[in-house]
């Protein structure tokens, strides 16, 4: 179990809302008994929606180093704790953190242009037509797939792999495992490649053959860029965030549930 961190008695609280009513009532709820800051001058950021502004807030705020402490209001919330008005300083105080570190995703375009872009869910190429993605894989400089045809092709953190990862049949990696997953999306050839787990600090690289033919795009979590010819993906060296969970509630044991559930 991680120790909660240091974070003093009356600490400086940024409270961050999706654009959702429902999450905007929560906000002036929470406003209502606590003062706001700004997120350069906060101690914590408190993070209202689901999932997807969770992820929002941490490209938009993550270079702060400040934790997110999140509140379920969306439609998924796997990184969220349950939404309650009573106790939030004490909820706080009691957090256990998750120290993730993203991917940093390089792109070539078909135009030139180099686009760079972080991910702390996934890197996902998926075919932009009808026809299939036929691409080659590289880790550490060295060709281990010559052609992999499919739909596309994904690489996740291990706080991702239990998203699209997942649904697309890929391992749920636990934290501070220091691996990603390399899972393929509806692979055609070779029909039964799986995928594979890889050290974090790998750098994978993937180069579309016949772009112009086939093209695909590259998605950083929700920023896409459209018609690449070749994706370089790695864990990044210098960008963490810490997330904070509920003890009960924590992400590890999320983690597991996942893993032990049916439905």
């Amino acid at each position: 179990m991680t120790p909660p961190l240091p974070i003093g008695d009356s600490p400086r609280i940024a409270f961050l809302a999706s654009a959702a009513d429902e999450a905007q009532a929560a906000r002036a709820q929470l406003l209502a008994r606590h003062e706001d800051h700004p997120p350069e001058q906060a101690d914590v950021l408190v993070a209202l929606g689901g999932d997807g502004f969770m992820l929002q807030t941490l490209h938009r705020h993550g270079g702060l180093g400040k934790p997110v402490y999140g509140m379920k209001l969306g439609t998924i919330g796997f990184l969220m704790n349950h939404l309650a008005f009573d106790g939030l300083l004490e909820r706080i105080h009691a957090a256990e953190p998750a120290v993730l570190r993203p991917l940093e995703m390089l792109v070539q375009t078909e135009s030139g242009t180099t686009v760079g872009s972080l991910a702390y869910n996934e890197v996902s190429l998926l075919r932009q037509t009808r026809q299939a993605a036929h691409v080659s894989i590289e880790l550490n400089g060295q060709v281990r797939l010559d052609e992999l045809i499919c739909d596309g092709v994904l690489v996740a953190t291990p706080a991702g792999s239990t998203a699209y990862n997942f649904s697309a049949h890929g391992p749920i990696l636990p934290l501070g495992t220091n691996v990603v997953a390399l899972t393929p999306i509806a692979a055609f050839r070779p029909r039964r490649w799986r995928g594979a787990v890889l050290k974090a600090d790998t750098e994978i690289r993937f180069r579309v053959l016949d772009p112009y033919k086939r093209p695909v795009s590259a998605t950083a979590d929700s920023h896409e860029v459209r018609d690449v010819v070749e994706v370089m993906i790695r864990e990044s060296h210098d960008r963490t965030v810490t997330l904070l969970f509920d003890p009960e509630h924590n992400l590890e044991e999320r983690m597991l549930a996942e893993q032990f559930t049916s439905g």
